[in-house]
């Protein structure tokens, strides 16, 4: 019986991890964003604009979400000092991705209600100052996703932090037609139905990030991978005869690991795990493999579970 696994602990799988990479990205959007935040909320409650409230909302779901995924990325590569995180703490960078999408399921549902609320009232509307925050709130969101967007890719935590900014550029676009056709037309129903139209958009993007989520904190396979062709590659393997108890999860963006039992020939040699390894690092990019080799295929006994 052998154990293989891939040793890509401590600093160096710190270092290497998706989220680590990305982080000042992440950094200097949460400057670009936190720094605008205030404005833009001020000059929301001045206006009467529930637009532009509503896009200051998204901004106030930004710097914390932003904040978030910056703490989560710092903890990811905190060396454990209890003995306790086998896996380390990579998954603080998912739990980060779920607080974004409860940001933004929130920010959401304020503005839907507020624009219900409004339905039928009068509302005093300063079309001008509406269009010109928002034009600086577009400018800066667009910056920030231009940071964001290089990381988005391979990292779910900077995803998420990615599309909470997304919902803001087109919640600064809405705010600026807002503007524009309460100022053409005089009625204040386009600034409550944009807003209407923001949230709407924000909620759907949650809800397929909130999917996302809970597929890693669930454990399920790896997006891509599929338990029977990874089984069928491990039996391809010279010298494997069947796969048993296969398990494959992400533990984090660009973090996937499995677990088999691999049953061989009596006697089989040890180029058999590196084979299997090999195979799946190579054709899956799963770097963290734990395989046992047993040459009597009722050794491996199902578990109750």
């Amino acid at each position: 019986m052998g154990v293989g696994h891939g040793h890509g602990h401590g600093q160096g799988a710190a270092q290497g991890h998706a989220g680590g990479r990305h982080r000042w990205r992440l950094g200097l959007s949460f400057g670009l964003v936190g720094s605008f935040f205030g404005v833009e909320l001020v000059t929301g409650l001045w206006s009467g604009s529930l637009a532009l409230l509503s896009d200051a909302g998204h901004m106030a779901a930004d710097v914390v979400a932003l904040g978030a995924a910056l703490a989560a990325t710092r903890i990811a590569t905190m060396k454990d000092r209890t003995g306790r995180k086998t896996f380390g703490s990579y998954r603080a960078e998912v739990f980060a991705s779920g607080l974004t999408v409860l940001l933004m399921l929130g920010a959401g549902a304020y503005v839907a209600i507020e624009g219900l609320r409004r339905i039928g009232q009068s509302v005093e509307l300063e079309s001008g100052a509406v269009m010109v925050v928002g034009t600086i709130g577009l400018l800066i969101n667009i910056a920030a996703l231009m940071l964001l967007r290089g990381g988005a890719g391979e990292s779910l935590n900077v995803k998420g932090a990615y599309l909470e900014v997304v919902a803001d550029t087109v919640g600064s676009v809405g705010v600026i037609a807002a503007g524009l056709m309460v100022a053409l037309t005089g009625s204040v129903w386009w600034d409550t139905g944009i807003a209407l139209a923001i949230a709407a958009f924000v909620v759907v993007r949650a809800v397929m990030l909130g999917r996302e989520v809970l597929t890693v904190l669930g454990q399920h396979a790896p997006a891509g991978m599929d338990p029977a062709e990874v089984e069928a590659t491990l039996i391809g393997v010279d010298g494997v005869d069947e796969v048993h108890d296969l398990h494959l999860w992400t533990l984090t963006s660009g973090m996937n690991v499995a677990t088999a039992h691999l049953v061989a020939a009596p006697g089989s040699s040890p180029a058999v795990l590196v084979a299997a390894r090999a195979a799946l690092r190579d054709r899956y990019g799963v770097e963290h493999a734990t395989l046992q080799v047993e040459s009597d295929a009722t050794a491996c006994t199902e578990l109750s579970w």
